[in-house]
């Protein structure tokens, strides 16, 4: 197994020249590129990196940002609309991008964050495919004791046209399963229709509120992942790289942080592309994700 040193990408090493105007520059990263190693780790801010890759390149993007200033990133800062136009050029037609996201309240008021991104995107050009729920499993005292206990963000789904992948995990557990049968259905006139009815199994659909446990031993097992501040549970990742891509599609964050999206992308045999400014962070994600790239038999 080549040493995990060699899967890391250090843009900086590069020598890579930008024009800025969002051209991608040369060399690009390729397909061959990405299916030819276990993972893709850039260690420079997400425009650099989606500076080298294509029009219509990726399959899915699964990434929480930093928001309204929560919490401190080692003093980087994020230009969300150029970002923004960024992950609409790159994505595939028919790819989706799943940003969750949250708003702080500032001096009793809400800060709308989440709701501008959202239809800042759609500017864009992305079309708004769900509005879902993160739902955080109440764990102590948080926040203050004049609003109702906030517990969730937001998992805006949206897609560039309509979504390829529909993958829609069906783990609810219906009150009861049925199988199809013959019924009836009154027509305007008055008179019955003899119909055959559909069943249904034990299982149906989410809704599209999902809810996790957040913190040591919930989150992840990983403990010195929570050094990072803000990393969101592994089971989210996994059940959005389910439901919206396929084995061997590519997934990207451009927030990588710990490496979660990264992890549960190698974990599901997608190939992922990592972009993470803070090279503290960087480190955590080797840390994570050596052990898998040493146990498993890469595709």
């Amino acid at each position: 197994m080549a040493d995990l040193e060699l899967l890391t990408l250090n843009i900086q090493q590069m020598n890579i020249e930008s024009t800025n105007d969002n051209i991608p520059t040369t060399p690009a990263i390729t397909y061959s590129e990405c299916y030819a190693q276990p993972f893709l780790l850039f260690n420079e801010s997400n425009l650099d990196t989606m500076a080298k890759i294509p029009d219509n390149f990726l399959d899915l993007t699964v990434t929480s940002p930093p928001y309204d200033g929560l919490r401190t990133y080692n003093g980087y800062s994020f230009p969300f609309e150029d970002i923004a136009k960024e992950l609409y050029r790159v994505t595939k037609q028919g790819g989706v991008l799943v940003w969750v996201v949250g708003d702080a309240t500032v001096k009793g008021t809400e800060t709308g964050t989440s709701f501008k991104q959202a239809l800042y995107l759609k500017e864009c050009g992305f079309n708004l495919f769900d509005t879902m729920i993160y739902a955080k499993t109440p764990r102590g005292a948080v926040g203050n004791n004049k609003t109702y206990w906030q517990t969730f963000e937001y998992m805006f789904i949206f897609s560039k046209g309509n979504p390829k992948t529909i993958n829609l995990i069906c783990d609810r557990k219906n009150k009861e399963s049925r199988d199809g049968d013959n019924g009836t259905k009154r027509l305007e006139n008055g008179e019955l229709l003899k119909v055959k009815r559909g069943g249904y199994s034990e299982y149906g659909r989410r809704t599209n509120i999902w809810e996790y446990g957040i913190g040591k031993g919930q989150s992840t097992k990983d403990d010195f992942a929570f050094k990072h501040p803000a990393i969101f549970p592994e089971q989210l990742a996994n059940d959005h790289i389910l439901s919206w891509s396929n084995e061997g599609d590519i997934v990207y964050d451009p927030f990588a942080g710990s490496g979660t999206t990264g992890k549960m992308a190698i974990l599901n045999k997608r190939k992922c592309i990592m972009s993470e400014i803070s090279a503290e962070y960087c480190e955590i994600i080797k840390k994570r994700l050596e052990p898998i790239i040493n146990e498993r038999t890469l595709f």
